[in-house]
């Protein structure tokens, strides 16, 4: 996105909304009726499209592929105590 369109000022209109320009939408590529996830960072507030919020959200939990499920393994133990129980 250019600089340009970076800051661009917008109106709250009645009843909160929000109206994003066409500048804008052009250059983000979103069309009428496209859902966007809205959400508060400290003071500011982001506009993501969900595409988006998928791939931060793996980013993050990435470092954690390949390690052992603790669901699976607290399932594991489950079992395991379940078949004691029923040996007893």
């Amino acid at each position: 996105m250019s600089e340009q369109l970076q800051g661009v000022e917008v109106q709250v209109g009645p009843q909160g909304r929000l109206v994003i320009p066409a500048s804008l939408r052009r250059a983000w590529q979103i069309e009428r009726g496209q859902i966007l996830i809205a959400r508060l960072d400290g003071e500011r507030l982001v506009l993501e499209k969900p595409a988006q919020v998928l791939r931060r959200v793996k980013g993050r939990f990435a470092a954690l592929r390949g390690q052992p499920s603790l669901a699976d393994e607290l399932i594991a133990e489950r079992r395991a105590e379940a078949r004691r129980e029923a040996v007893s």
